[in-house]
């Protein structure tokens, strides 16, 4: 099982940036389905963006194109979330995650909709942005 550890979260004024990182330690996977979501109370999980490291493909949620932007460096076990003109409605608790992808037809647009049992998954960051 592969543990993930979220941070760079924070508080910050609208229009500004903040940088979360996903590390993982653990069994790794020859190929992960990886990515991030936010949850605000009161509000279902949202899929904010995805990559898969077995052709770095990735997904963005359409609201959120072109604002964030999602990295993998494999050599250090970590996930980015890079996240540019946040606004107040970005507020919320950004959780990674991460599963075996590629068999079984478990694939990243799959995982972005559903996370699949045997998904892990960090403690969450929290990230507050202000008027």
């Amino acid at each position: 099982q592969v543990q993930l550890m979220e941070s760079g979260g924070g508080s910050v004024q609208a229009g500004g940036s903040l940088r979360l990182s996903c590390a993982a330690s653990g069994a790794m996977y020859s190929r992960a389905c990886m990515g991030w979501f936010r949850q605000a109370p009161g509000k279902e999980r949202q899929a904010v963006a995805g990559i898969d490291s077995g052709n770095d493909s990735t997904y963005y949620a359409d609201s959120l194109k072109g604002r964030f932007t999602i990295s993998l460096d494999n050599a250090k076990s970590t996930m980015y979330l890079q996240m540019n003109n946040l606004e107040p409605e970005d507020t919320a608790v950004y959780y990674c995650a991460t599963a075996s992808c590629g068999a079984r037809g478990f694939f990243l647009g799959s995982f972005v909709r559903r996370p699949w049992a045997g998904t892990s998954w960090g403690q969450g960051t929290q990230v507050t942005v202000s008027p």
